[in-house]
């Protein structure tokens, strides 16, 4: 196998990494160029605006039958998760699952993420968010809020914008983690996100609605013209997302790096599945190691820096 070390404009980090590592990891993610192939971008979008579609009909839409008294609120905030969890299985690999603009900025933000697609990231969830509420509307008319996150009877907007800071806050990091090489979850990922939605609607639920994503609480809002309390679900989900990423930097280091890359701005080659195995493999049976550890990093003082805390939207 050819030593031969990945031009500096398309991966800075590849290049601190050992030969094995780097090969595999070119055979999975292939080269930065193919992230950023604006031929491929319509396929991103369309994903993140059906993957919003499909959350938010089932956040909202639970939110409207738990209203009618059709559902018990524990199923209203498990629906979401579960679903989450089956959109990060089947089309995670595509544009990374984002489904929240939170997430594209964190993920943006810890360089996982190109900055350029950052806007029609979060245009494209919003058009999916609002969207699934036209189809409820449809369906029941304009009932409920329309499954509209709002504050909880005897709680106020700033003990709402509260909590939905620290939902947020760990719900991005969360995504942040289990899409990191230092945890090498791969499909795993799916269950620890979406089991915290699970989680975290189950006991907050009456207090904000916890919602944690500006566009599902943007659907409901822009259908039924119900504004009031909106605000309160684009402050705390974006503040708790920005407070994910400092956290992730004291944890890992910063971002960047292929894997992490690949995880925030999804993978499109056809040999992904079957390359990542052979990683993953690879890794757990100590033939190689993640970025920033192990026999493959450049020993100190050789002239370049070490990876860095973090292997690793």
């Amino acid at each position: 196998m050819t030593d031969q070390r990945v031009p500096e404009p398309e991966a800075p980090a590849i290049g601190l990494l050992g030969p094995r590592t780097r090969h595999l990891l070119a055979l999975e993610f292939g080269s930065r160029a193919e992230f950023d192939d604006p031929a491929l971008e319509w396929r991103r979008l369309f994903s993140e605006m059906l993957g919003t579609f499909m959350l938010v009909l089932v956040a909202a839409g639970g939110g409207i039958l738990h209203g009618k008294g059709e559902i018990s609120l524990a199923a209203a905030v498990v629906a979401p998760g579960l679903m989450v969890m089956a959109i990060i299985l089947f089309m995670g690999a595509v544009s990374g699952a984002h489904l929240n603009p939170g997430v594209s900025l964190a993920f943006a933000m810890r360089g996982d993420f190109p900055w350029k697609r950052l806007p029609g990231y979060i245009l494209f969830q919003l058009v999916g968010a609002a969207l699934a509420c036209v189809f409820l509307l449809g369906v029941f008319g304009n009932i409920e809020h329309l499954g509209a996150t709002l504050p909880g009877p005897g709680y106020e907007n700033w003990q709402a914008v509260l909590m939905e800071i620290a939902l947020t806050g760990v719900l991005v990091s969360v995504i942040l983690g289990t899409s990191s090489a230092a945890q090498n979850v791969g499909a795993i990922a799916a269950l620890g996100v979406g089991g915290y939605i699970a989680l975290a609607g189950l006991w907050s639920a009456p207090v904000s609605g916890t919602s944690m994503n500006p566009a599902r609480s943007f659907g409901p809002a822009l259908v039924s013209g119900d504004w009031s309390s909106y605000w309160v679900y684009v402050l705390g989900p974006l503040t708790g997302a920005v407070i994910a990423v400092g956290f992730a930097y004291v944890l890992r280091g910063r971002g960047g790096d292929p894997i992490s890359y690949a995880a925030g701005s999804g993978r499109l080659d056809p040999g992904a599945h079957a390359a990542r195995q052979r990683l993953s493999q690879s890794i757990e049976s100590g033939e190689v190691c993640p970025p920033g550890g192990g026999s493959d990093a450049p020993p100190t003082g050789a002239g370049e820096p070490p990876a860095g805390g973090r292997p690793t939207s």
